[in-house]
């Protein structure tokens, strides 16, 4: 028979004292409750996910400084009675409750039982990884955009351009012309944006898809995009319970990371070649601690005759769709822009979303 703590989300614990911590893992083990002990900040993932999250007053504070949301569940112990500070940061970080041990035990195994897993908002965003050079992901995140608009996936949409270095998703859907807001404009107060704001601001693709793509510039390097602003920008898509897509392509770094923790599904776009294989192994075991929900697209052709299910297998990811090259598309593209999603890609694009969490729906 499976126990209470088998079938119960564990509980996200951020403790730094060491005595404080033992005390937890022992009323815990009272209470036949899971831990997952980690140091802050944490992924979103972990953060939402944990049925509970227990921590100490300078976790509550570096949680805060990372942007972590409210969420139900959040406790705050202390070892002794709370002092101001600790009710403070309590306040800062939404805290249900402030338990000081060892003196409270009871309330936290009651605390324990009372906290089940919950989400933030009724948004949701997928995330588009590249792999092994060429992979189409710029490509493949304009057409699940494209789809999701056109089918009113959600009743507005909002495409995400994470590649400082990959020219612009305004070139590729043939709106470099239009005007609106790119990153480099956007400025972030305060941590955050407001949804109808930003839409009103960004360049229009069609009337329900909004675009906030890279800039590009004359001379000198590209410019960074912020961490700050990225968690801002799919916060506030995700409170306004929109589908936000994002093309990461090959881009790294600290915004990169937001993108990841915001993700519902993370898809990872692979050639049918055996060296994207391999650089697919090393992408998805970076990505795993940050987000470990992933699945796999794979891109015709196979010179070597490589297989999308032989792919899949090889990396343990579920394979959403293995599409064969588009014959014309590369054309249209360089064109016209890419201004509707159809053939094989289109079927990649319905795919994806199908795939979406239940609760995106």
């Amino acid at each position: 028979m499976n126990s209470v703590a088998a079938l119960s989300p564990s509980a996200l614990v951020l403790i730094a004292d060491h005595r404080l911590r033992d005390e937890v893992r022992r009323i815990a083990a009272a209470a036949d409750r899971r831990l997952d002990e980690r140091r802050s900040p944490v992924g979103r993932h972990a953060w939402l996910g944990a049925g509970s999250v227990i921590l100490d007053t300078v976790n509550a504070r570096d949680c805060v400084e990372a942007g972590c949301p409210r969420r139900a569940g959040t406790i705050l112990v202390t070892a002794g009675e709370p002092e101001l500070a600790d009710w403070q940061a309590a306040a800062a970080i939404g805290s249900d409750r402030v338990i000081p041990l060892p003196i409270a035990a009871p309330r936290l195994i009651e605390a324990f039982a009372d906290h089940v897993q919950r989400g933030s908002g009724d948004g949701v965003a997928v995330a588009l990884v590249g792999v092994g050079g060429g992979a189409g992901a710029s490509v493949l995140a304009a057409a699940v955009a494209l789809t999701a608009a056109a089918a009113r996936f959600r009743d507005d949409t909002l495409l995400v351009d994470g590649d400082p270095l990959g020219g612009g998703l305004d070139l590729l859907l043939g709106i470099e012309s239009t005007a609106g807001l790119r990153w480099p404009d956007l400025v972030v107060e305060d941590g955050r944006v407001a949804a109808r704001a930003l839409h009103d601001a960004l360049p229009a693709v069609t009337p329900r898809l909004s675009l906030l793509s890279c800039g590009r510039v004359d001379d000198g390097p590209p410019g960074e995009i912020g961490p700050a602003a990225a968690r801002a920008v799919l916060a506030a898509g995700r409170a306004a319970g929109e589908l936000v897509v994002c093309d990461i392509s090959a881009a790294r770094g600290p915004h990169v990371d937001q993108m990841l923790d915001a993700a519902d599904l993370v898809v990872l776009v692979a050639p049918a070649r055996l060296r994207a294989v391999a650089a697919a192994r090393a992408v998805t075991a970076w990505i795993r601690p940050r987000n470990p929900n992933q699945a796999l697209v794979v891109r015709g052709p196979a010179p070597g005759g490589l297989r999308g299910a032989e792919i899949a297998d090889a990396l343990a990811l579920p394979l959403l769709s293995a599409f064969r090259p588009q014959p014309g598309l590369p054309y249209r593209v360089e064109r016209t822009g890419l201004t509707n999603a159809r053939g094989p890609l289109r079927t990649a694009a319905e795919a994806i979303l199908e795939a979406l969490p239940e609760v995106a729906r």
